[in-house]
């Protein structure tokens, strides 16, 4: 009898972990959706693109 106890809330335990992770998972895909729906979608070009190089040998 304890081995059955001990062996349901062991699996409790995994489910109840499992379940934990999964709504993580959604929660940080769902935060990073709206981060990424917050952010301006501009496009400025790079002020010095292609007319400078600072290289030194």
């Amino acid at each position: 009898m304890a081995i059955q106890l001990s062996s349901l809330q062991h699996a409790l335990s995994l489910s109840v972990l499992n379940n934990s992770l999964n709504m993580q998972a959604a929660s940080a895909a769902v935060m990073l959706q709206d981060f990424q729906a917050s952010q301006p979608q501009v496009q400025a070009p790079h002020p010095n693109l292609g007319q400078n190089l600072d290289v030194r040998v």
